[in-house]
């Protein structure tokens, strides 16, 4: 595949700790037409002056700083917003890539003529121990994305050609799995890799992580977002919960 520009999305927002292996994951790629656009969420901490530093030895790496706290979404968005790219693809500030993504990404994309695809990661804890990979089915369709969310943002590649420039809800939190629900609306279905092309890192502050809000967050996205009635809302609920549980079950066997 003839290399077409790769922008990479990252919000930041207190990264100190982990933003410089992020990046350094990102300058690692075998596929070398990218830009990482990079939106600070207001950092209390070195975060910014971090990311300065990787910018002045590479031209790729853009900084944009948000004149107040808004979330991630938002801060996806503006980066979103000034992307150049024929791709836009999603790291966040905590997490890493590994070195042949972009590269098995993009092929598999020409490959199937795709304009949206996913792949499998691995998920460490906050100190980089190995804890388990996250397999991904082989195809979604617009039904099963509703049910859950099968997608690592960290993963996601999308073709603006194809589908233009999608935004994520302005909504705190889920935000990402609401974006792919309304592509997948109106795509169908995709495939994707299932190979581990990146790193998950499961802080315990992460909002997976509190299993109460990411219920409540999830019932907004089937009442509010998708706009479906109460009861409709309550079934894909149940369902989701299902799958939920599932999940949980099939974790503590490993």
């Amino acid at each position: 595949m003839k290399e077409k520009l790769v922008s990479i999305i990252m919000p930041s927002y207190n990264s100190a700790k982990f933003i410089s292996d992020s990046i350094f994951s990102i300058q690692q790629q075998t596929y070398n037409n990218w830009e990482l656009i990079i939106t600070d969420d207001c950092s209390s901490d070195n975060t910014i002056e971090i990311i300065k530093t990787f910018q002045k030895e590479d031209l790729r790496i853009k900084l944009l700083v948000l004149s107040s706290n808004s979330g991630a979404g938002v801060a996806r968005n503006n980066s979103i917003k000034f992307a150049k790219g024929r791709f836009i693809a999603f790291c966040d500030s905590d997490d890493k890539w590994k070195k042949e993504k972009l590269t098995s990404q993009l092929q598999f994309m020409e490959k199937y003529n795709l304009s949206l695809t996913y792949s499998g990661y691995d998920s460490v804890d906050s100190n980089g121990n190995f804890e388990r990979k996250i397999n991904v089915p082989k195809t979604i369709t617009y039904s099963k994305i509703l049910k859950n969310n099968y997608f690592g943002c960290l993963t996601v590649v999308y073709d603006v050609k194809l589908i233009g420039k999608r935004y994520m809800p302005k909504i705190r939190n889920r935000q990402d799995w609401a974006l792919w629900i309304n592509i997948l609306r109106d795509i169908e279905a995709t495939k994707g890799m299932q190979d581990s092309l990146a790193i998950y890192n499961n802080r315990l502050e992460s909002i997976s992580s509190n299993k109460f809000n990411m219920l409540i967050y999830t019932w907004r996205i089937y009442k509010y977002e998708l706009g479906f009635n109460y009861m409709t809302s309550m079934s894909y609920m149940i369902i989701y919960l299902f799958y939920f549980a599932l999940k949980k079950v099939k974790h503590n066997k490993i």
